[in-house]
């Protein structure tokens, strides 16, 4: 049903119940503006409120201290200011807030589209986690791979390379969606840049953080990296990750992974994020560790 059938069925409605003349006078002024509101939304169109920039809004009504609380807002994209609707909140940050919340469980329950992975030349193996589901509730499941994906990773990756790079969709395929495009190639073209050789990259469906260190005995890889999409949050949906470890093994201490995270649009721009983690690969190569070992 459309806004028009809407309004033909309240005046229906109206018109049976007898409204008086005047009545149908003091209600003309604000069934007119509903009908100019209606036009502009028809003829153009309504703002997508996920992309509202919350630095920017204050909403509060007669502020003590406007000017100085926008200044303070601009330091990060928090949700104050927002103003009240008497006990409640208004509804645009409402809309907001609900709009960030399906954002992020789209972002955590959608695969990454294997359109995407086949154009960025990625072959796709799979952890012992069977479905979404599974993957949710056993994370140790994530953190190993099946059986096939460790014969297609000893088929088709070069082995014993100074660095192996893979992808993981993790716990949020926005994330690898938004910014593998940019990341990786920054990160291969600064590799090469160094003069350091890289293995094959490929992508590892519901994985993990952990399962780079089983990628590490197989490939023989001195430094593994893997960019992979961080738990969602309700300011962005598509932050990412790299974790990198000098010669990870299965079961070493989480303390030896380095990680550059907030990768994202309003974050770590991805272009830059993808030259300054072909850096710290560099310096590890150099240093010999990663983590907290490594003193950068």
């Amino acid at each position: 049903m459309n806004e028009k059938d809407l309004r033909d069925i309240i005046a229906q409605v109206l018109s049976e119940m007898n409204v008086t003349d005047t009545t149908s006078a003091t209600s003309a002024a604000p069934a007119q503006k509903a009908d100019t509101a209606s036009a502009a939304t028809e003829d153009g169109f309504v703002e997508d409120v996920a992309e509202v920039d919350i630095k920017k809004q204050y909403l509060v009504e007669h502020p003590v201290a406007g000017d100085a609380y926008y200044e303070l807002k601009q330091y990060a994209p928090c949700r104050l200011g927002i103003g009240k609707a008497g006990a409640r909140y208004k509804t645009l940050p409402n809309l907001e807030f609900r709009a960030a919340h399906s954002a992020a469980q789209d972002a955590v329950f959608n695969d990454v589209d294997q359109e995407f992975i086949d154009k960025m030349g990625l072959f796709t193996v799979q952890t012992q986690c069977e479905s979404k589901d599974v993957y949710l509730t056993r994370p140790d499941l994530g953190r190993k791979l099946n059986d096939e994906a460790v014969k297609t990773i000893k088929e088709k990756c070069k082995m014993h390379p100074t660095v192996q790079i893979y992808v993981s969709d993790g716990l949020s395929s926005a994330a690898v969606a938004a910014n593998v495009a940019d990341v990786l190639p920054g990160i291969m073209q600064g590799l090469e840049s160094y003069g350091i050789n890289t293995g094959t990259p490929f992508f590892v469906k519901y994985g993990r953080v952990g399962v780079m260190d089983q990628v590490s005995e197989l490939t023989g890889a001195e430094v593994t990296c893997v960019l992979i999409g961080e738990r969602p949050g309700l300011i962005t949906a598509e932050s990412m990750s790299a974790y990198i470890a000098y010669k990870a093994t299965v079961g070493m201490p989480e303390a030896r992974r380095t990680v550059v995270s907030n990768i994202h649009r309003a974050g770590t721009n991805p272009a830059e994020a993808g030259a300054h983690i072909a850096e710290i690969i560099k310096i590890m190569l150099e240093k010999k560790a990663s983590g907290t070992d490594l003193k950068l």
